[in-house]
């Protein structure tokens, strides 16, 4: 038992007496273990992909037996870019400005119960998912190099959308009754990618061009898979894109159960 007792005849009657009840009615303390249908959670993957600030919590809440729902928003980032690529491309920055970001994701489980040993919210699950990020983030730039004909700064607003569907397999532990470790280990989808840059200076088609080619190198360098949907050149174009291709999941989530 977990509560501090003072030392004293009567309370030591009380805890013999409940330790007795409890041995006598473990079938029930077992089934109550069973009562706890909520789980609070953190993802874990998305600081240690992008960053720091990417901050997202998720609820799963238990409906029926072996079958869950789990909601997921916070934070979407992808880091500051940085001066790391400035020789390779030739495009510096300035500063990094209005930064904004959210992710939102839902899913539904399916517990096997003829794998698992427990009831949900424990063991092997499967079950559809849909996630949504959205991104947006403001830059300021020198153009002064030998590429470019304009030289001085340009301001570039970017933003990003990606909509995924999919279906997931994975696993959650419980530890000591308590604590979840959820690891989604297979999650793929279709995914619709859109994003686009603004310039408020008017730059040549060349000069244009020549810039969303280098911005496209920021943009592979923080957001991971990035140059595995994008081909090369598409974004060099026009400064946008919109397309759909496959989509993963993979998650570690670190929560506590309630």
């Amino acid at each position: 038992m977990k509560n501090i007792f003072k030392i004293s005849s009567f309370s030591l009657f009380v805890l013999c007496f409940t330790s007795i009840v409890s041995f006598g009615q473990e079938a029930t303390v077992d089934t109550a273990k069973h009562v706890r249908k909520n789980i609070i959670r953190f993802n874990l993957t998305g600081p240690l992909l992008f960053t720091t600030d990417y901050l997202v919590f998720g609820y799963e809440r238990v409906l029926k037996e072996n079958q869950t729902m789990s909601i997921n928003i916070g934070q979407f980032a992808v880091g500051k870019f940085s001066n790391k690529l400035e020789e390779a491309t030739g495009l510096e920055i300035n500063r990094n400005t209005d930064d904004f970001g959210f992710n939102t994701s839902i899913d539904y489980r399916f517990y096997l119960g003829s794998v698992n040993k427990y009831s949900a919210p424990r063991g092997v699950y499967i079950g559809p998912f849909y996630s949504y990020n959205h991104f947006t983030r403001g830059n300021s730039w020198s153009l002064d190099g030998d590429e470019f004909e304009y030289q001085g700064e340009v301001y570039s607003e970017f933003a990003l959308n990606i909509h995924t569907f999919g279906f997931q397999l994975g696993y959650q532990f419980i530890f000591w009754d308590r604590m979840a470790l959820d690891l989604v280990l297979i999650g793929p989808g279709i995914a619709n990618y859109g994003a686009k840059v603004n310039l408020d200076t008017t730059l040549s088609a060349e000069d244009e061009a020549l810039f969303f080619e280098k911005f496209n190198a920021f943009l592979a360098d923080k957001i991971p898979g990035y140059d595995q949907v994008i081909e090369p050149g598409e974004f060099g174009r026009s400064g946008s894109f919109n397309t759909t291709s496959a989509g993963f999941r993979y998650m570690i989530h670190l929560g506590y159960k309630f």
